[in-house]
C-alpha cells in the first residue's frame, strides 16, 4: 500500500506548486487595474472639486497648466534708460508688478519714474502720478515728455489717503503705469493728527504691510504697472555691514518683484559748470530675470536722461560705433573727436542717432 501512495502524494505536491506559482503571474496586471481603478476615483473627485470652485468663485479660478503651452513674454513698459532696459531682461519696468527705485537725494529716483511715464504715455497709455511728497514739477515733467493733459495727479493729505486713491485708480482696469512719490511721505493719519514729538512705532511698515497685501492681486489681474520712490535711511549701530535701510518696514521689499538701487556716482561738467550727473543704477531684485545687472546713464539738468549719451556708450560697447583713441565714426562716416563732439553731431542729426539706435535694439535683441 505505501508503493502505490507514494506517486500520488508527488502529483499533490506538484498541484500545490502549481496552485501558488499561478497568482504570482497576475500580481502585476491586478496591481494595474487597482491603481487605474483608483486613480479614476481620484480624478473624479478632483473634477468634483474644481467645479464646485468655479461655481462658487467664478470660471478659471483653477487651471491646468500645458506643457506645450507657449511662455508668454513678460510685457513692459520702457525705462527711458536703454541700459536700463537691457539690465531689467525684459525691455523695461514689467506690468502687472510692484516697482521700488530707491537712493540717496537728488540721485535721479522721480526722473527715472517720470521717463518711464512718458514712454508709456507715448504707447497710448493712461498714467497716474501720486505724490505724496506735493513737490511734483510740471515744467520739467513736460520737458521730459509727458503730456500734463492726460496726466492724473493726485496730492493726498495722509498715507491712508494716498493708498486709497491708488487701489481705486488700479481697481478700474484703466491705469497702465502709476507712480508713488514716495514710502516715506506716505505718513499715517493717526501721526499727522497727534502732536509733534508723539511717539507711533510701526504706524508706517503696518500701512505698508496692508497696502502690500490687498494691492498685489489687484495688480497682477490689471497689468498695472506700480511704481514705489523710496528714500534711504541709516541703521542706528551697526558696526558691520551696510546701515543703509528704505522706509516703510520689509513688505515692500518682499513684495517688489523689481528693485533698482539709483545712485549718482560723478558730476558733467561744461567748463566750470555743473550741467548734470552721472548715475549708476543697480538692479538689486529682479523676479522677471537674473538680477545684479547694472547700467549707467548721463542725467542732464532739465532734460532728464540723455538718450543720446548712452547711443554712444552702448553703440560703442557692440562696436556699432568704431571708436579709435578718442575718435568715434559709424561706417565710413567720422562723429567726431571725444564724446561731447558725437553728442553735438546727434542733436543736430537726429536721424542718424535712430538709426543707430535701432541697430543697437537690434543687436541686443539677437542677444537676448
Amino acid at each position: 500500500m505505501a508503493t502505490k501512495e507514494a506517486p500520488v502524494k508527488e502529483k499533490e505536491v506538484i498541484k500545490e506548486k502549481h496552485v501558488l506559482a499561478a497568482p504570482a503571474k497576475n500580481t502585476e496586471s491586478v496591481l494595474q487595474r487597482t491603481n487605474v481603478e483608483a486613480n479614476k476615483e481620484k480624478l473624479k473627485a478632483l473634477q468634483l472639486t474644481i467645479d464646485k470652485l468655479e461655481k462658487t468663485y467664478g470660471k478659471g479660478t483653477i487651471m491646468k497648466m500645458q506643457a506645450d503651452a507657449a511662455i508668454e513674454k513678460v510685457d513692459a513698459i520702457p525705462t527711458g534708460s536703454l541700459g536700463l532696459d537691457v539690465a531689467l531682461g525684459v525691455g523695461g519696468f514689467p506690468r502687472g508688478r510692484i516697482i521700488e527705485i530707491y537712493g540717496p537725494e537728488s540721485s535721479g529716483k522721480t526722473t527715472l519714474s517720470l521717463h518711464a511715464i512718458a514712454e508709456a504715455q507715448k504707447r497710448g497709455g493712461i498714467a497716474a502720478f501720486v505724490d505724496a511728497e506735493h513737490a511734483f514739477d510740471r515744467t520739467y515733467a513736460k520737458k521730459l515728455g509727458i503730456n500734463l493733459e492726460d496726466l492724473l495727479i493726485s496730492q493726498p493729505d495722509n498715507g491712508e489717503q494716498a493708498l486709497e486713491i491708488t487701489e481705486n485708480l488700479i481697481r478700474s482696469g484703466a491705469i497702465d503705469i502709476i507712480v508713488i512719490d514716495s514710502v516715506a511721505a506716505l505718513t499715517p493719519k493717526a501721526e499727522i493728527e497727534g502732536e509733534m514729538g508723539d511717539s507711533k512705532m510701526g504706524l508706517h511698515a503696518r500701512l505698508m504691510s496692508q497696502a502690500m497685501r490687498k494691492l498685489t492681486g489687484t495688480i497682477s489681474k490689471t497689468k498695472c504697472c506700480v511704481i514705489f520712490i523710496n528714500q534711504l535711511r541709516e541703521k542706528i549701530g551697526v558696526m558691520f555691514g551696510n546701515p543703509e535701510t528704505t522706509t516703510g518696514g520689509n513688505a515692500l521689499k518682499f513684495y517688489a518683484s523689481v528693485r533698482i538701487d539709483i545712485r549718482r556716482i560723478g558730476q558733467i561738467k561744461e567748463g566750470d559748470v555743473v550741467i548734470g550727473n552721472r548715475a549708476r543704477v543697480k538692479v538689486a531684485k529682479n523676479k522677471v530675470a537674473p538680477p545684479f545687472r547694472l547700467a549707467e546713464f548721463d542725467i542732464l539738468f532739465g532734460k532728464g536722461i540723455s538718450k543720446v549719451g548712452e547711443i554712444i556708450d552702448i553703440g560703442a560697447m557692440h562696436e556699432i560705433i568704431k571708436k579709435s583713441g578718442s575718435w568715434f565714426s559709424y561706417g565710413d562716416t567720422k562723429l567726431g573727436q571725444g564724446r561731447d563732439a558725437v553728442k553735438e553731431v546727434f542733436d543736430h542729426n537726429p536721424e542718424l542717432a535712430l538709426e543707430i539706435e535701432n541697430k543697437i535694439k537690434e543687436a541686443l535683441i539677437k542677444e537676448a
